[in-house]
């Protein structure tokens, strides 16, 4: 049974569904104000690969996502571009799918927006307002946080010690410095809609609430998303599905933070880099094995020695999948347990000839509150089982370890590659030297042009610890 720590209790617990073989997930989206960053990155793998463990053990998964396509920076940095607030969104979410493509992020079985859900966001507001939990100001609606019952779950504080440190804001309407905005009165220019309080928008925490309730129903499985949003973000979302009086999340997950030179990553810091600045570089999927490798709560650090280990992990996963020339089963989707005691509704099983005892083994670590380090050493145990049995003569043994560790890969998202029909020519050859020079250097710019010299000659370029390794595409 997999267990999962519980922001709102503090305890690992188990996952309950409301109905057997099915769960249902709300992550939260990206804000489409620009490029993602890191901490993007690394939320979007972790409930990937939450999303295909579930799908691993047999489990039905409805994975909902959204989109904030109308908030503040977008409103500022459209504005400050010169373009259409549309257009603007419409850009920065086509750069985010691609990304999260090639990262080999499931895209979500929904993607709500937050404009196609206004009106829905203020039958919300109204009803809260009717309520008297909400009440209007001069520039917008508020919630009352206390008149919501256990305000603070998700923050592990009392309401009074989260008053005592709240940030004084010169906005005398407001009954405390806690409480928040439902709807925001528009100021000219502002793009806006009708509602019973004047023209404006929703506030941003109200958007998901509504969203999470609509497509998946109260009581849904699970909410997610990184730490930076347990609160006031998610917080500030359960508080409106109290206060109506409706079930909301029945777990709630956090994933930590990315650090820098020992610091979170953050604009703020000034240590903010872009996933595509990362992809560039280096192996996309040295980014989810990094990831992997750390546990899903604790932080993980972000350098180009990290990065260059994780890569050297994948040489060693690389090898194997040449050595016995293993298949790609996530060619076809998410792969499932030969052993699962699925329904039937989810992906088709994989041939039975694996290691029983590892998959479990494997399968007792994801169940221990999604244990991927844990995980991971199986997966490399297997490795060393296969290369050992090979070298000793054992060809049943190495094949079945080899293709267990084929299938757990699969489990885990990561794909082996090949460098099949990659005989390199004496050009290329010179430019793949000229790039690890450049990137020896950290001549970032160099190497990037050189990647784009060998890629426009046909050649998909790796970055692997040896260097730079070029095959045909």
């Amino acid at each position: 049974m997999l267990t999962l720590h519980d922001t709102a209790t503090g305890d690992v617990a188990p996952l309950r569904l409301r109905t057997p073989g099915r769960v249902s997930l709300y992550v939260c989206g990206p804000t489409v104000d620009g490029v993602p960053h890191l901490g993007h990155g690394r939320m979007s793998l972790v409930f990937d690969v939450l999303r295909r463990y579930l799908l691993f053990t047999g489990l039905d998964v409805t994975y909902v996502s959204n989109v904030t396509d109308i908030e503040d920076k977008i409103i500022d940095r459209a504005a400050a571009q010169g373009i259409d607030i549309a257009e603007f969104t419409a850009t920065n979410e086509a750069l985010w799918w691609e990304i999260m493509d090639a990262l080999g992020v499931l895209r979500p079985d929904e993607t709500p927006h937050a404009t196609a859900y206004v009106d829905r966001m203020i039958d919300l507001v109204a009803d809260l307002v009717g309520r008297g939990v909400a009440y209007e100001t001069s520039d917008g609606v508020y919630l009352s946080v206390m008149d919501v019952p256990g305000y603070g779950l998700l923050a592990r504080q009392p309401l009074d010690s989260l008053r005592a440190g709240a940030r004084v804001e010169a906005d005398e309407e407001k009954r405390s410095p806690l409480d928040f905005v439902l709807w925001k009165k528009a100021k000219t220019g502002e793009p806006s809609w009708e509602a019973p309080w004047g023209a404006g928008r929703p506030g941003w925490h109200t958007e998901c609430v509504v969203m999470s309730l609509d497509l998946l129903g109260e009581g849904f499985e699970l909410h997610g998303g990184g730490i930076d949003l347990m609160f006031p973000h998610h917080e500030n979302e359960r508080a409106q599905a109290v206060a109506t009086g409706r079930e909301f999340a029945r777990h709630w997950m956090h994933n930590g933070w990315v650090t820098m030179d020992g610091e979170k990553m953050s604009k703020s810091l000034g240590n903010f880099t872009s996933l595509a600045d990362l992809l560039a570089r280096n192996d996309a999927r040295a980014y989810r094995l990094l990831v992997l490798r750390s546990h899903y709560r604790s932080p993980i650090e972000v350098t180009p020695d990290t990065i260059a280990d994780a890569e050297s992990g994948l040489a060693r996963l690389d090898e194997v999948g040449r050595r016995f020339d293993l298949p790609d089963l996530l060619a076809s989707g998410p792969v499932v347990d030969p052993g699962a005691a699925g329904d039937g509704s989810g992906p088709a099983a994989q041939p039975a000839d694996v290691d029983a005892e590892a998959v479990a083994r494997f399968r007792a670590r994801m169940d221990d509150d999604l244990d991927t380090p844990g995980a991971l050493a199986t997966v490399f145990d297997l490795v060393r089982q296969a290369n050992a049995a090979a070298d000793a003569g054992d060809e049943p043994g190495s094949r079945r370890a080899a293709a267990t560790v084929a299938l757990l890969c699969a489990a885990l998202g990561l794909r082996f590659r090949s460098d099949e029909g990659s005989e390199v020519d004496e050009a290329s050859a010179e430019l793949v030297r000229l790039r690890d020079e450049a990137r020896a250097a950290k001549d970032w710019a160099r190497a990037d042009a050189l990647r784009g010299e060998l890629e426009s000659a046909g050649w998909s370029v790796e970055d692997g610890p040896t260097g730079t390794r070029i095959r045909r595409q």
